[in-house]
Parts: C-alpha cells; structure tokens; sequence
C-alpha cells in the first residue's frame, strides 16, 4: 500500500511505500512536402486549408501519405493503424477523408484499395477534394511495402499531439492575457487543457446516433462475452456487486449515512477490495482522518487484529503473527492516501489528474464531501450551494477521468427525528443537488447504533437508495466493528 505525504509532492523516484515496514522523432518539419505544406492555411477559404499560425504546425505529410499508402496496399495495415491514429490526427483535410473512406469499406467487409475507394469518395461527391483518383494511386506509389504503415502512424500521431499541445499553449496564453474571472478558475481550465492533449481528446465530442451505436453493440457484445464476470471495480460485497457488477467508469457514487455509522470504514472496504484483492490503482483523500489512522484500520481489517490492541499496544503475539503475514501484500498495493487539510476541489482535480496520466488511478475515493472547499476566490452565496457545486464538480471529474468517484457525504437529523431510523435519499445534507448529480447514493445504517441491545446487532444495512443505471436494494452485511471492516454475511 503506497502511503504517500500529502500529494502536493506526490509520487517522486523514491517509492512512497519504501517508507512501510520491512516485508523516435524526427524534426517538426517532416521529411518533405514543404510547399504544400507552406499552402495549407494561407487563405483560410478553401476546403484543404486550416485556421493560419504564425509558424508551421508541427506535420509531416509524407508520413500521412506513407500511412494511408500502406492501407490501401494491405487491410491488415488498417488493422494495425487504426489502433494507433484517429481521422483528426492528420494534418491535410484530404488526407482525413480518404482514411475515412478506407475505414468505412473495412467495416462493412469490402476491400480497401484505389479503385474501391475512389468510387466511394465519388458517391460521397468528394473525389476531385481530394485531388482526383489518380492521387490515391500516387500514395499507393509512396510505399514500397505496407510492413511500416504502423510505425509512420506513430509519427502522425506523434505530430497531431503537438499540434494540439500548441493549440492549447494558444488557448492557455490567451486566457492568462484576458484574465477574465476567477484565477483559480483560469489555472483549472488551463491544467484541462493540457490534460485534454495527454489524453489524446479532441473539441469534437459529438457524435452521430449511428457511430455511437456501433460502440454500444460492441461494449453489449464484450459484456456477454464474459459470462457473468465483473465489468467495474468490485467492492468485495457480493450482492451489491451482483446488484452493481462492481462501480463504473463515470460514475459519481455517494456514501451517505449519521454520524459513526462507518461511512469512512465502506469507503475502506472498497478500496481495499480494488487496491488489495484486485490491484487496481485507487487514491483516498481524507479530510477527516490521518494517513497513519487509515492505514491502522486497514491492517486491522486485512490482519483481522483488533483495533483497539493496536492502539492500546497490547498486541498478542499471534496478532504480531498476523500482521507480519498480511503486511507485505498491504504494502505493495497501488493504494495512495492524501490527508491534506482544508483541500480544495481545484486542489483535488489537479492531484486526479496527475495520478490518472503516472498510475492510472482506477478509483477515487473524497472523505468527505462537507470538509472541503470550493476554492475559488469568489464566495458562494450560501453553503448549500458551494456544496452544489462541489458535488457537480466531482460529477465533471468522474467523467473526465473515466473512473468512479466515491464522496463520503453527511446526513441530516431526519432519520433521528423518525420512529423508524432508516435514512432516506432526501435526507442527504445541505444540498438535494448531491441526489441529482450521484448516479449512485448509498445509505448505510445499523440499528446497533441507536439500540445497544437490538436482535440486529452486529448488522448493517447498504441501502442502495439511487441507481441510475439498475434497481435499487436493501443489502443486508455484517459489521465488525473491532477490526473496523464489513463482510459479507456469510463470511461471519
């Protein structure tokens, strides 16, 4: 488990978990093409041109034309290619439709060469934009072979990269001149910048009906594929896993529950699911406990060694035995932990981001939502709404991401103030915005917590009380509470 400082210097050469017990580019001229290249651009009214730079973005057009050459040579080519570039990523309009052309009779089965493709961009009635039929055979005439179509598709990927690196130094800079708003607003939007060139996105975030049902058929096909196995990061329950089939990529899922009801104890339960049993990447940052706490209750679940011996220092020898057992796999978990005080949401998007692009983080986990700070330097009109806010944003982040977001949030008195304690979703505090942005809300309660001497006792409830994308359940586990962890039923 990799217990780091306070990520504000996160993840040097030096492991964090060392601190835990023992246990090809060319220049971005391209290699020729240079009048077309100076062409491009120069007008800005033809179909081939692109908004003018000061400078030549960085390209190299015989690199485009040597990539869609070898696809037009071999469909075993376009195999390899298209994992490696998208239509966007040339740098000559022209040079985009005809791979989109070549793509398009690949999929439906048909062959790809310069005949076929040529009568599909004349029934597109782009044929002469593209320089006419006899240029498609002057890229086929580029490339001696079809073997290096991969390896020039880096190149072009490499070059859109920069182009986009450039375009969002562009951005960045204007942005910093006009110094319209908030400045911390400005720095979030420009680490989204530059985020977005990492992660290889583009502004062309629509898409048609038909190309996103093709990817939906396709993520059903692989689904049933698996029979039945996990699609998401499992929480280590399994009915709520069954339920779930484990959290999404996406997904913003609430933790809710009264006060020492053991929010921040589940919340350590799925990350040890994730960090522990599956080593998926997950980051925990904790508002409410110190790192040296989280990892006492993590051994003590994992070592299944009272807490409370820890704490006390009348640890038994066999408890020594047990923790000795379980610390080297502990350790070794791709687990992070930042106890930051006062942390911002502008602070914690700047940490996800840099923990997604150098570990790959599968999961994030905010305890909790209550202790933290919008950030900004203007003030919210209420608390209600700065805690709208925050919720939104966690919402933008999952997304952004791709991972699932878990915020430990506060329940109001409501439950206390009924006969029957059961919290409801409506019970959520300070803001009914948290309910709409979540795509999960997960209530916990235990009737141990209001009566001592209940038949229940040493249960609890997950009370899956929103799910936007399945039903909604009552999961019923038991809670040990002295080596601060819940199971399964039947795993007592």
């Amino acid at each position: 488990m990799s217990i780091s400082e306070p990520l504000d210097d996160p993840w040097a050469a030096d492991s964090p978990g060392d601190r835990l017990p023992a246990s090809r580019r060319r220049g971005s001229e391209g290699r020729g093409g240079r009048e077309d290249r100076h062409d491009r651009g120069r007008d800005g009214s033809g179909w081939d041109s692109a908004p003018s730079f000061e400078r030549v973005p960085p390209q190299d057009l015989d690199a485009e034309q040597s990539v869609l050459g070898g696809m037009l040579l071999s469909k075993d080519a376009i195999a390899d290619v298209v994992e490696i570039i998208k239509g966007h990523d040339f740098y000559r309009p022209a040079h985009e439709t005809v791979y989109t052309a070549i793509l398009d009779l690949y999929a439906k089965g048909e062959p790809a060469d310069p005949i076929t493709v040529a009568a599909e961009l004349v029934k597109r009635g782009e044929i002469t934009r593209v320089g006419g039929a006899p240029y498609l055979h002057t890229l086929v005439q580029s490339v001696p072979t079809a073997a290096n179509a991969s390896y020039y598709a880096e190149i072009v990927h490499e070059r859109a990269v920069l182009r986009r690196l450039v375009e969002a130094g562009t951005k960045i800079t204007q942005m910093g001149y006009a110094a319209d708003g908030d400045v911390d607003e400005i720095v979030n939007s420009a680490q989204a910048e530059i985020y977005a060139v990492t992660e290889q996105r583009t502004s062309e975030d629509y898409l048609a009906l038909g190309d996103i049902m093709e990817g939906a058929l396709d993520e059903i096909e692989a689904i049933g594929s698996r029979s039945g196995e996990m699609t998401g990061v499992p929480t280590g329950f399994t009915d709520f896993d069954s339920l779930t089939n484990g959290l999404h990529p996406g997904q913003m899922i609430v933790i809710a529950a009264r006060p020492a009801m053991g929010k921040s104890t589940l919340a350590l339960d799925f990350a040890r699911a994730a960090s522990i049993k599956h080593n998926l990447p997950s980051v925990i940052f904790s508002l409410e406990m110190g790192r040296n706490e989280i990892a006492m209750r993590l051994l003590s679940a994992e070592a299944r060694v009272a807490l409370h011996h820890m704490r006390s220092g009348t640890m038994t020898d066999e408890d020594w035995t047990r923790l000795a057992r379980r610390m080297p796999e502990v350790s070794s978990a791709p687990l992070y932990i930042d106890d930051s005080p006062n942390l911002s949401m502008m602070e914690i998007r700047a940490k996800c981001r840099r923990l997604k692009q150098r570990n790959d983080i599968k999961l994030v986990i905010i305890d909790y939502l209550q202790l933290m700070q919008s950030g900004g330097s203007k003030r919210a009109e209420s608390r209600q709404q700065e805690v709208s806010d925050m919720s939104r944003n966690l919402k933008l982040l999952a997304k952004e991401l791709e991972v699932p977001v878990i915020a430990l949030s506060q329940l109001n008195r409501g439950p206390e103030q009924r006969t029957d304690k059961k919290p409801m979703v409506s019970d959520l505090r300070e803001s009914g915005s948290i309910e709409q942005d979540a795509d999960m809300v997960i209530l916990l309660h235990r009737e141990d917590a209001y009566e001592k001497e209940s038949p229940r006792a040493g249960e609890a409830d997950i009370i899956v009380g929103k799910h936007r994308n399945g039903p909604t359940a009552t999961i019923t586990v038991a809670f040990q509470g002295h080596y601060s962890r819940f199971v399964d039923m039947a795993q007592t």
